[in-house]
């Protein structure tokens, strides 16, 4: 029976020991009360004590944060030192003598205690942290029974709360001026947006002279955590009380993979924590994992499976077997009819590796095909074939960590801030300790504008030309004499590497050339090339403005090819690292969603690792790569393709030409859905299975870097399944036996089948925490920085890249280039978070545009304006900004209203058909009404929501 998991074993993880720890590798031996203790060289007197198990009273001091020793209650005697010193800003020596109790100390401790509280109301039992308040502990900590000085005369205690932000509330009444708050906004999200106003009694904290909403902050929740009273509390405790009970678990949004506590009371879930002991956030958070938790018991849940016969018809509520023996009879009747390649299905980079593992197996195993993919095919296929040409593994090379020994950082189509924020705040960290940053994207992003940092550099270059730029780079680290010609001789492939000298150092691909296609100086990108090629540690992170062109797995070879040249592969601090969108989309490809790879990215033509899951699933199995999704649209309309299966995926929203999309699907016969919402893509369902969250269910997701965390249920399924359970429960109803009693069975299925995962074992992984693949008997606690040594494929494969205009340019008829992003409160198609309070922040999509553009057309702030492609017309309305460069506009994509992927065209990446979303021309003007398609849109989803509503009364 597996054990379940306590992070109070680890005294690292559960207790907070004052200040972060020293990396020195010297020791040094001291006394504490008697105590004989060594630490590391470094350490602060305060974590010394905390490791002995010595507790010393603090305030200002936490171990996320700097030494600040404001609050003076961790004063201690050291022999030989005159006076009591704080204990945090002292760090440890050799021989040191410390006393950490005596009563002069438990005097001057009292005293300072009594200050605190002589402006602090005495509220506790009503107070919303009473039970978890430090200034509660620490006054009885330090036997404080008397307050001398009185509560008249000035004080804060009226201070007036801003409840202004949806999530927490600001009490300055109850606020001790310990700083921790403006600390951890600076030190560990590195916004800023806290200050301390006013001298001495008039101190204050502030955010700007404005409320929250209106601040600065990004609503992390790093100030809440750090605040040892209740001055900023979460709204959810006030309402509900304290949690009794947690369970670690991993958030279900972006491919950070942040840890998280999920604190109970009863089955109800009052916070998320972020967990100090998970290592892709150590203990950070941003908005959405920390508090968009609310979409778990939304009204909107479906809790019941649903039928109906066509999808013009009013939905049947109906109990689980009906509804996947309907599903099962709908399918293989369509497989009788159409033949058997007719059907396929879809897997869910939203649901655990457990559960994607299954879904691929059912449809190559009860199914008989290989029609099976994935959502990765429109975001980061390309990374997949692009690594595994060059490096020969598919998957980022580094842990998050790694960028605190980086000296140079490139960013390329990617923003951190607002679509991998935990990761940001790490690397603004490292920004503000004096690493370069090279930005190569058309906006501005935020991380442009870190505050404290010697510079940077931002290469503003037009959609669709990052082949291009990256040539120009590699152009200049070549003919600039910065190769790591050490590296290239050991560990690169010799004939590769000189065709592609000779092809790189043509003029054709050097600034200058192709400064007419980026539109950036040549100067700008020469010395951006000599800054990261001469840093002695250079880290690459992209995104989905790398993969998202049709030349996506042409730049992704060429940022390895640039990695490769400047020898920043193999250690930390440097290598080539994929943002991933979704929180398992490293995983959903990890699981053998691709049709034409197994589990393990083993292709199906290969006959020994084919033989393998034939002998474990029992089934002869085809040998053909199956159809990618642009396929099973494209079969749909040509009639030739019948039937879907769609696991936690909204198709209908997120992929690119939604007319072409809304076609297919509507020429399905049978469309099975499983989600947990009424998502665009059921509207066209024949079943309607409930999903499952992140927080009903036991399993795994595979983050950015490759690491494998524990998902764990926190509460029962709304719906009584959970999504493994549901895919298991289907294919019995097909014909084909599916029978786990819990996910860690179908681990060791994975592990047993899957080279890479091996060693993976829930055993394992709760004994270590993580594991990060390849975990093998080569690597048996897994590896946290690939390619060290060797590659998978023997020797580092330069590529050739060939910079090939896309097809999709400004035209007279179409003279603006639109590209799409992110926003930091809204999480991809916005199912999640559109039903939590993250509305507050962003209620809309807007169209961003440059003023010279907006001015050109009579546009302002607000105006609705009507953009058209080859692909469509939506409507969205304008916001001008500067951040954009003139010709080009942007927006985001999280509702479905918006119709962002109307205009966006079937134009694909060339070897993955990954949709080229970045690059689509436009025209755009101003208007007064929804395009045709929106009115259309709000029409069906009025219907759609009709025939739903039916279901539930006539259930009743």
């Amino acid at each position: 029976m597996l054990k379940h998991f306590d992070p109070r074993t680890d005294i690292r993880i559960d207790k907070d020991l004052g200040t972060p720890p020293s990396r020195s590798e010297n020791t040094v031996e001291l006394s504490i009360d008697g105590v004989r203790i060594q630490v590391p060289e470094g350490t602060s007197v305060l974590r010394a004590a905390a490791l002995a198990d010595i507790n010393i009273p603090k305030l200002c001091a936490s171990d996320n944060l700097d030494a600040f020793g404001s609050c003076r209650l961790c004063a201690v005697q050291i022999e030989g030192r005159r006076g009591y010193p704080a204990s945090c800003t002292t760090p440890v020596e050799d021989g040191m003598q410390v006393q950490t109790q005596n009563d002069d100390i438990a005097k001057l401790r009292r005293n300072v205690m009594e200050l605190y509280i002589s402006d602090h109301p005495l509220d506790c039992l009503t107070c919303p942290a009473n039970g978890d308040c430090e200034l509660q502990d620490m006054a009885g900590a330090v036997g404080l029974r008397d307050v001398r000085y009185g509560f008249d005369g000035e004080n804060h205690l009226s201070a007036e709360k801003d409840t202004s932000n949806p999530y927490f509330t600001f009490d300055p009444s109850k606020c001790i001026v310990c700083s921790r708050c403006v600390r951890a906004c600076g030190e560990v999200q590195g916004t800023f947006a806290l200050t301390i106003d006013g001298r001495g009694f008039d101190s204050k904290v502030s955010a700007g002279n404005l409320d929250f909403m209106d601040s600065e902050c990004v609503s992390c929740g790093a100030c809440v955590q750090a605040c040892p009273t209740s001055t900023l509390m979460e709204n959810s405790v006030i309402e509900m009380g304290q949690p009794e009970h947690s369970t670690v678990t991993t958030c279900a949004y972006c491919g950070v993979g942040c840890s998280f506590k999920a604190e109970m009371k009863g089955d109800q879930l009052v916070r998320m924590v972020p967990y100090k002991g998970g290592d892709a956030n150590q203990g950070h958070s941003c908005v959405k994992g920390r508090f968009a938790f609310g979409y778990a018991t939304h009204k909107d849940r479906i809790k019941t499976p649903m039928i109906r016969d066509s999808i013009n018809e009013p939905w049947r509520e109906v109990d689980w077997d009906t509804a996947l023996q309907f599903a099962a009879d709908k399918l293989k009747a369509v497989q009788a009819k159409h033949g058997r390649n007719s059907i396929g299905g879809i897997t869910s980079s939203r649901c655990t590796n457990e559960e994607t593992y299954l879904v691929q197996k059912l449809i190559r195993a009860g199914f008989g095909n290989n029609n099976t993919d994935t959502c990765a095919r429109v975001c980061h296929s390309p990374t997949g074939f692009g690594l595994k040409m060059t490096l020969g593994e598919s998957a980022g090379t580094q842990t998050f960590d790694s960028v605190r020994h980086a000296d140079a950082v490139l960013v390329i189509g990617a923003n951190p801030t607002d679509a991998h924020p935990v990761f940001a705040s790490a690397l603004r960290r490292r920004l503000r300790q004096g690493a370069r940053l090279i930005v190569a994207d058309p906006r501005e992003i935020d991380l442009l504008n870190t505050p404290h940092t010697q510079g940077s550099h931002h290469l503003p270059l037009r959609p669709g030309t990052n082949v291009a730029m990256i040539n120009a780079l590699a152009h200049v680290v070549v003919t600039e004499g910065f190769e790591d010609l050490d590296f290239i001789q050991g560990r690169c492939d010799e004939a590769a590497y000189h065709a592609w000298r000779a092809f790189i150092i043509d003029p054709r691909n050097s600034p200058e050339a192709m400064q007419q296609a980026t539109g950036v100086d040549a100067e700008r990108v020469r010395q951006a090339a000599r800054d990261f090629a001469s840093a002695p540690n250079g880290a690459i992170f992209y995104g989905l403005g790398v993969t998202e062109h049709s030349q996506g797995s042409t730049m992704v070879m060429g940022i390895a090819n640039l990695a490769l040249a400047t020898g920043n592969i193999g250690r930390e601090g440097v290598g080539v690292n994929p943002l991933r969108g979704q929180n398992n989309v490293q995983g959903a490809c990890d699981m053998g969603s691709f049709p034409h790879e197994l589990p393990g990215y083993q292709h199906v033509s290969d006959v020994a690792a084919r033989s393998r899951f034939e002998d474990k699933w029992g089934v002869t199995l085809d040998q053909h790569p199956g159809l990618r999704i642009p396929n099973m649209f494209d079969a749909a309309i040509a009639g030739q393709f019948k039937g879907m299966y769609v696991q936690g995926e909204d198709i209908a929203q997120s992929d690119p030409n939604t007319q072409h999309v809304e076609a297919a699907l509507r020429a399905l016969e049978c469309l099975v859905v499983q989600d947990i919402f009424l998502n665009e893509t059921a509207k066209f369902a024949h079943v309607l299975l409930p999903g499952s969250t992140f927080l009903e269910k036991d399993g795994t997701f595979t983050n950015a870097e490759r690491r494998i965390n524990r998902v764990r249920r926190v509460m029962p399924p709304v719906a009584g399944m959970a999504d493994w359970e549901v895919t298991a429960a289907l294919s019995n109803a097909l014909g084909y036996p599916m029978n786990y009693a819990h996910p860690s069975e179908i681990m060791d299925e994975i592990a047993e089948l899957t080279p890479s995962f091996a060693g993976v074992s829930y055993d394992k992984l709760e004994r270590l925490g993580s594991i990060q693949w390849p975990c093998n008997d080569a690597n048996p606690e897994g590896t946290p920085t690939m390619h060290v040594d060797n590659f998978p494929i023997g020797k580092g494969q330069f590529a050739i890249t060939e910079y090939v205009p896309t097809d999709e340019r400004a035209t007279a008829r179409f003279p603006l280039l639109l590209t799409t992003g992110r926003i930091l409160s809204q999480y991809n198609v916005g199912a999640q978070t559109r039903r939590t309070d993250n509305q507050s922040w962003h209620s809309e999509d807007l169209l961003e545009l440059h003023p010279e553009d907006a001015q050109l057309r009579g546009i302002k702030d607000n105006d609705w304006l009507g953009i058209s492609s080859r692909a469509g017309t939506t409507v969205l309305r304008a916001r001008v900004s500067d951040r954009m460069l003139p010709g080009v506009v942007y927006t985001t994509f999280h509702h479905p209203f918006s119709g962002a992927n109307v205009i966006t065209t079937d134009a694909s990446d060339w070897a993955t058909n990954c949709p080229e979303y970045k690059v689509t021309a436009v025209q755009v003007e101003k208007v007064s009404q929804p395009s045709e398609w929106q009115q259309s849109f709000e029409a069906n989803d009025r219907r759609q929501r009709e025939l739903r509503a039916m279901a539930s009364a006539a259930g009743k």
